[in-house]
């Protein structure tokens, strides 16, 4: 007899996470972003920051390690010896009066990465103090636990001492994603990033100091028409001051739900084209020096996601697959881009699969004869904000 689940265990979980922590599990420490005035960004408008306490996390962490201890009793009344297999994975998924939490804590065991991702946007806005309490107590209720990560924002990290993030490490905080988007001044004043470069600066360099791994998220096409060369090249240049673990890339959208969709109807902000996104990361990528960052291109949005490799070793490689792209045929580009937004390819070398490109010409004719190509690869790219 297979034991029973309790399906009114929950705990909260924010709307968002890293792709890099598709396998972790998630926990909520903050609501929501304390900022939340980024014109870019669409995921906490119209919600209220508010920090939560630390009886309410541990309660939390408590329901988390409850879930865990009934999904390895159900292992082992399925003869599975305690081991969170496929099969025990689908009877707590299978079982619809579960939490999504539930389900989570599930997967999470049966992936065995052991990564933990504390939601919302800035938890280093916690009072360094009670956000080391809580690590603290992740870890002892947890003991899958070998690696806890967290978004903040770099105007807090640059206002904590090392000192203080020294102390978060030690409770076990082992990563910091940050959200530089751009190292231009004039651009982060535009886009009310409420945070200049030297601060980023600063924060990055705390962090580092810290001994915390450090992603700092960087946004190609953020400077539009206006600014694309300052973006690439001073974004290049704060971060070759802070010489972070990885730089990931998040190509701008602009979805009508955003503050900078008006700009763009006004005609105040000029969208880059595809192509203009490609050659300014060619850009950004060449000024990169003295760093040994990881740079990766993990998200859906990014039209080229095989941009990938260490500083300074894989960088003439990152370049030459640019290079590729931007010297393909026109027609081929406009291939290539219609088979990303579709989810098929991550490389422009995919079109020279057999079959692919007669594939792909009979869907983009398809798509011409409906109408404008342009504004329906932006729809497509835009449905994956």
């Amino acid at each position: 007899m297979a034991f029973a689940l309790d399906p009114t265990l929950d705990f909260e979980q924010g709307p968002i996470r890293p792709p890099s922590e598709a396998r972790s599990l998630l926990l909520r420490f903050t609501r929501n972003c304390p900022w939340n005035k980024c014109k870019f960004c669409p995921v906490y408008k119209g919600r209220t920051f508010g920090k939560r306490t630390v009886a309410e996390i541990k309660a939390d962490i408590d329901t988390a390690a409850e879930m865990r201890r009934q999904i390895i009793a159900l292992s082992w009344s399925q003869g599975e010896g305690g081991k969170v297999t496929e099969r025990v994975v689908s009877a707590v998924f299978s079982d619809t009066r579960l939490s999504y939490a539930f389900r989570n804590v599930a997967a999470w065991l049966y992936y065995g990465t052991g990564a933990v991702f504390i939601q919302d946007a800035n938890n280093l806005v916690m009072k360094p103090s009670a956000l080391a309490e809580c690590l603290r107590y992740l870890r002892q209720k947890l003991p899958e636990v070998r690696r806890v990560t967290t978004y903040a924002r770099s105007s807090t990290a640059a206002q904590r001492t090392v000192e203080e993030l020294k102390m978060l490490k030690e409770a076990g905080l082992d990563r910091v994603h940050i959200g530089l988007e751009t190292g231009y001044d004039p651009l982060l004043k535009f886009m009310n990033k409420g945070v200049t470069a030297a601060k980023q600066i600063k924060g990055g360099r705390n962090v580092k100091a810290a001994g915390l791994e450090l992603s700092e998220y960087v946004m190609p096409g953020l400077g539009g028409k206006k600014w694309s060369r300052e973006h690439a090249v001073h974004t290049a240049e704060v971060l070759n001051q802070i010489d972070p673990d990885f730089i990931r890339l998040r190509t701008l959208r602009v979805p009508p739900r955003v503050e900078l969709y008006r700009h763009l109807e006004a005609g105040e902000f000029q969208k880059l084209s595809d192509d203009e996104t490609v050659a300014e990361i060619r850009l950004f990528i060449e000024h990169l020096e003295g760093i040994h960052s990881y740079i990766t291109s993990d998200h859906i949005m990014n039209l080229i996601e095989s941009v990938e490799g260490r500083l300074p070793e894989d960088k003439e490689r990152m370049l030459a697959i640019l290079d590729h792209y931007l010297q393909m045929p026109e027609r081929d580009r406009l291939r290539y881009r219609l088979c990303r937004r579709m989810g098929r390819c991550r490389d422009p070398r995919d079109l020279d699969y057999p079959g692919v490109r007669d594939e792909l010409e009979a869907a983009l004719k398809r798509i011409e004869a409906q109408g404008e190509v342009e504004e329906i690869l932006t729809e497509m790219a835009d449905s994956m904000v």
